[in-house]
């Protein structure tokens, strides 16, 4: 009988602690971010050349994962037309959108992208609902 005993004991503590370090870890993860650039392109053959290219590249090797985007494939609902390059980004979380720009987005953007476009470029966090 105590062996039974001991055996319900042990598997009733496995069970609270898995389920305290699923919930622990639940907690901890942090919910995607999403990047919208709306883009007006001057210049599409030396945007296409000079910019989108290397770009495309980097935000891969960051992580990013394009979800929506192209030329003119964006309608307006509500308020003002949107630019005729409208692109949607996600990445893992917030950290990475930030050390995506830290790490040359931004530079390679202001020295090389406007010379071909004027963007916009917002990120916001997912929700985990």
């Amino acid at each position: 009988m105590k062996s039974a005993m001991k055996i319900t004991v042990a598997i009733a503590c496995s069970l609270l602690v898995g389920g305290g370090a699923v919930q622990l870890l639940y907690a901890q993860s942090k919910p995607p971010a999403f990047v919208v650039a709306e883009i007006a392109v001057k210049d599409k053959e030396g945007y296409e050349e000079n910019y989108r290219k290397a770009t495309q590249k980097d935000i891969a090797n960051h992580g990013g994962k394009y979800l929506a985007g192209g030329y003119n494939k964006t309608v307006s609902l509500v308020g003002s037309e949107p630019p005729n390059r409208v692109v949607i980004l996600q990445f893992e979380n917030m950290d990475a959108v930030k050390a995506w720009r830290e790490q040359g987005a931004a530079d390679m953007e202001n020295t090389v992208g406007t010379k071909y476009a004027t963007f916009r470029i917002y990120a916001v966090e997912g929700t985990t609902q």
